[in-house]
């Protein structure tokens, strides 16, 4: 599925995988049109982008121009999930020195295609190009552990089939409802609204329903499916109680969230209530794909929450009737099921979770994986479901037949049924319709392995839990500025890391290689914290709370990075999303994470001063900007007080638009060269 299919993510999401996250996160986008590619490319209207870039590429005069349309050309036909297309673009800017960014679309884009030999090769290079071979390693590993899966899945009792009501369009993540039939979300043709959502130049997601066994699905709701986008719901045993994803203002091209809403009726054949959507959401924070546990008392869902441990994490939330809310706060799942990047599309299955993510190893996009709660906190490692369940392309939303659950309990002989059920995914194979579509999948018992001769005696198992570690700094476009493009990480050699946590608290100044390692304890919160002279201090945090034993991995790995920032004295740096209103100075929500994080590095840097900065853009008279870059530094320098740092450290500077960082003439500076020029930054000054 394309990465804005899946998740409804905010229009200015760079999440490379499913369209919604794969539709659904990319919810909020416009519906004018526009008569250039690269507008239409900006306002992430891809679908409408790619013939006026093609036009204009082939028109072109210069290298440059050509390795910026080709770039945009490859990106459009990815997010719209035609990756076969974008491969030769992404080359062809490589071809015409667009750079690293070229090369490492290209790369991921082999990988997703099943060209793991050719896409080890194009990692290697990209490590090479840019300076860090350390950057791509995990990548290289993935290609080749792909390849293994490939080759081990004939004859390992699965199979897959699309299913008979997939359209032309995405159709993606069905659920079961009470009286046996699937729920799932697509663009099809037969939507609600006259336009199209011009990211997939298809219509806007809805909810549809249909016996698994038919071709005609119908719409599930006329309330609950509106011009906005609506998908990936859930229900309850009875059918009585009902949890879904709606993206209030993408039709009209506003800003959108994602929130996950809740509507209910008293019996089967009763209306459902008007949605809500649930009290426990942050604003500024996307929310989709809830699931609700059997007995109806757990939700789980993935959010993009800035509290988690990085992309979209999987949370869970308990009903309880005593709290004013009728909800808990939600939990976050730990380490050994969240990664710093996404997962996505939880589906409970008695004690066994399967989601997607694109962080733990795996076959090129989203691959699907389990895992199994031992106790009421505690989850074991992640399991790949391999091929054929996953392949190249992005695979999700796992979902398990309950009438095959009963005829597997017999299996025993080889071709048996173990269970049956469906999956979602974007491969092309024969009978794929397009886009996302729904597959069945049946597990058979296979036939029996040869006979394994093992001579070793047995030993009780040791379980372990380890941390492998690296301290990294970063490599820069523009070597020596901050504010240009940031190509990749490498080792840092010669920085001290001290741990914090557990009976032991050990110490290493890492090698040329940035590499530390140290067996954790049980049930423990930890903190790292590095240093070096010349580089700002930071710290990373890791929790082996909620980690269970697994007896077919009792040695679990995981692996943290804690990257250094070089101290560029008297240096401005641009503050990233510290956004104002319009003619405001105050600190909007989605602006705190970031002011967050820059108070933690004053924290851990106590011995630094900074001066806060703010630009306006040239629109508006001298006087007027001067004032109102004033009161928006000092907004900032207010805010890190706030938060507990000193004010004798702290400086507020207004610059109005007296140092743009791109000059143009005012009345003819695009928007993006505007949105450059009006920015937040900090100055270490002592």
């Amino acid at each position: 599925m394309n990465t804005k299919t899946k998740l409804f993510l905010r229009q200015n999401s760079l999440v490379a995988v499913a369209l919604l996250l794969l539709l659904i996160p990319a919810a909020c986008n416009y519906t004018l049109k526009v008569k250039d590619g690269r507008t239409a490319h900006d306002r992430k209207q891809f679908s409408s982008a790619i013939p006026m870039l093609e036009k204009e590429f082939s028109k072109a005069k210069t290298r440059k121009e050509k390795g910026q349309l080709a770039f945009m050309l490859g990106d459009s036909y990815r997010r719209i999930g035609e990756d076969e297309k974008a491969l030769p673009w992404f080359e062809a800017a490589y071809n015409n020195n667009f750079g690293p960014e070229a090369l490492k679309a290209r790369a991921l884009t082999l990988k997703k295609l099943e060209k793991y030999a050719a896409a080890r090769e194009a990692f290697k290079n990209l490590g090479i190009e840019i300076g860090s071979p350390y950057e791509y390693r995990k990548e290289i590993t993935a290609c080749t552990v792909a390849e293994g899966w490939l080759g081990e899945r004939a004859g390992n009792g699965w199979t897959v089939e699309p299913s008979p009501f997939n359209s032309a369009q995405n159709d993606f993540a069905p659920v079961w409802y009470y009286d046996s039939r699937l729920v799932f979300t697509s663009d099809r043709s037969m939507g609600t609204g006259k336009n199209d959502y011009l990211w997939t130049g298809q219509k806007f997601m809805d909810i549809f329903i249909t016996d698994p066994n038919s071709a005609s699905p119908q719409t599930f709701d006329s309330q609950w499916n509106t011009v906005n986008n609506e998908g990936t719901p859930c229900f309850n045993k009875s059918g009585t109680e009902a949890f879904f994803v709606r993206a209030l203002g993408a039709y009209k091209g506003d800003d959108a969230y994602c929130k996950i809403y809740f509507s209910e009726k008293g019996r089967s054949d009763a209306l459902w209530t008007v949605a809500a959507p649930l009290p426990f959401q942050k604003e500024k924070v996307n929310y989709v794909h809830p699931m609700l546990s059997s007995d109806g008392n757990t939700l789980y869902f993935s959010c993009n929450d800035p509290e988690g441990w990085g992309g979209y994490d999987l949370w869970s939330v308990q009903r309880n009737s005593r709290t004013e809310t009728g909800w808990d706060q939600p939990k976050l799942l730990p380490r050994s099921v969240n990664t710093p990047l996404d997962e996505l599309f939880p589906v409970v299955d008695s004690d066994t979770l399967y989601f997607a993510s694109d962080g733990h190893t795996g076959m090129g996009g989203l691959d699907i994986f389990r895992t199994y709660r031992s106790d009421k906190t505690a989850w074991s490692p992640p399991y790949n479901l391999k091929s054929p369940v996953n392949s190249g392309a992005d695979d999700f939303a796992f979902l398990i037949d309950p009438a095959s659950v009963a005829e597997g309990k017999k299996a025993s002989r080889p071709g048996d049924l173990i269970r049956s059920g469906y999956f979602t995914s974007n491969r092309k194979i024969e009978g794929a319709k397009g886009g996302d579509d729904i597959y069945r999948f049946e597990q058979r018992v296979p036939p029996p392995k040869p006979p394994k001769l093992d001579t070793v005696p047995s030993k009780p198992l040791a379980y372990k839990l380890i941390l492998e570690g690296y301290i990294l700094e970063k490599i820069f476009s523009e070597p020596g500025n901050p504010n240009s493009k940031m190509l990749a990480r490498k080792p840092l050699e010669g920085a001290l890391v001290k741990s914090e946590g557990g009976v032991k608290k050990p110490s290493f100044t890492v090698k040329e290689d940035g590499y530390f390692s140290m067996e954790l304890a049980e049930n423990t919160d930890y903190v790292f914290s590095a240093s070096k002279d010349g580089y700002l201090s930071n710290s990373a945090k890791f929790s082996t709370k909620g980690i269970a034993k697994d007896p077919n991995n009792p040695v679990q790995t995981f692996e943290m990075e804690i990257v250094l920032d070089q101290i560029y004295r008297n240096r401005e740096i641009v503050l990233e999303n510290i956004y104002y209103d319009y003619d405001k100075w105050d600190i909007r929500p989605d602006a705190e994470p970031a002011l967050n994080r820059l108070a933690e590095v004053l924290k851990t840097n106590a011995g630094i001063r900074i001066q806060l900065g703010s630009h306006t853009d040239c629109r508006g008279n001298d006087n007027y900007n001067q004032t109102l870059s004033q009161r928006r530094a000092q907004s900032a320098v207010n805010y890190l007080i706030s938060k507990g740092i000193d004010p004798n450290r702290l400086s507020a500077k207004g610059y109005g638009e007296s140092q743009p960082a791109v000059s143009c003439a005012c009345t003819s500076c695009t928007e993006s060269e505007h949105q450059i020029n009006r920015r937040t930054t900090f100055k270490i000054v002592e």
